[in-house]
C-alpha cells in the first residue's frame, strides 16, 4: 500500500513538472560550484557543509511576478526526493548566494524532512540533482514549511519560463 502511495504520488508531481514543461520559455540557472552535469562538491551536500550552492539566474520574463526554485533527485530509492523549495522570490533576482535564501522568499519542507535546503546523500551510488527555476505569473499564498505537493499544486497552470541545472553527487563511503 505504502508502495502504492509514493508511487501515485511521484506520478502526480512527474505529470505536474510536465504540464509546467509543456509552455513558457526558457530561464537560464548555473552556479560556480559545478558545471552542468558535472559532480557537485562536498561541501554543498550533507557530507559536507549541507549548504546550498551559489545559483545565478538569468532569463526572466519580464511579466514574471515571482519564481520558485526546487531541488530534487529523481534516483533516490524512494522515488523523486525534494532537497529544497523556495517560492515567492523576487523576479529581479539574478543570483541566489552561497548559503543564502533570497530576501523576502519562503522555505517549504524537504524530504529529510526539515525547513530549507538539504544536500545530496545517496545512499549508495552516483544521483542527478536538479536545480529547478520557475518564472510565475503571481505570488503563491502558501504558508512556510510548505510541502512539494502542496507547491506543485499552487503552481500549476502558473509557469511562464523555466530552467533546470543537473548536477551529480556521489554516496561518500
Amino acid at each position: 500500500m505504502q508502495k502504492a502511495i509514493i508511487a501515485g504520488a511521484i506520478a502526480i508531481a512527474v505529470a505536474t513538472i510536465a504540464s509546467f514543461a509543456a509552455g513558457g520559455a526558457k530561464m537560464k540557472i548555473t552556479s560556480s560550484a559545478f558545471q552542468e552535469g558535472s559532480d557537485i562538491p562536498s561541501k554543498f551536500s550533507r557530507d559536507g557543509g549541507n549548504v546550498n550552492p551559489p545559483l545565478r539566474l538569468e532569463g526572466t520574463p519580464t511579466n514574471a511576478r515571482s519564481l520558485v526554485l526546487i531541488v530534487d533527485d529523481p534516483d533516490a530509492p524512494v522515488g523523486l526526493f525534494t532537497h529544497w523549495l523556495v517560492w515567492n522570490i523576487d523576479p529581479k533576482t539574478t543570483e541566489i548566494p552561497e548559503r543564502g535564501t533570497p530576501k523576502g522568499a519562503v522555505q517549504g519542507t524537504n524530504d529529510y524532512p526539515n525547513l530549507g535546503y538539504g544536500g545530496p546523500q545517496p545512499p549508495s551510488g552516483t544521483h542527478r540533482y536538479y536545480f529547478k527555476i520557475f518564472a510565475l505569473d503571481q505570488t503563491l499564498d502558501l504558508r512556510s514549511g510548505a510541502k512539494r505537493q502542496e507547491l506543485d499544486k499552487a503552481m500549476s497552470g502558473h509557469v511562464i519560463a523555466q530552467g533546470e541545472l543537473m548536477g551529480r553527487y556521489s554516496h561518500s563511503k
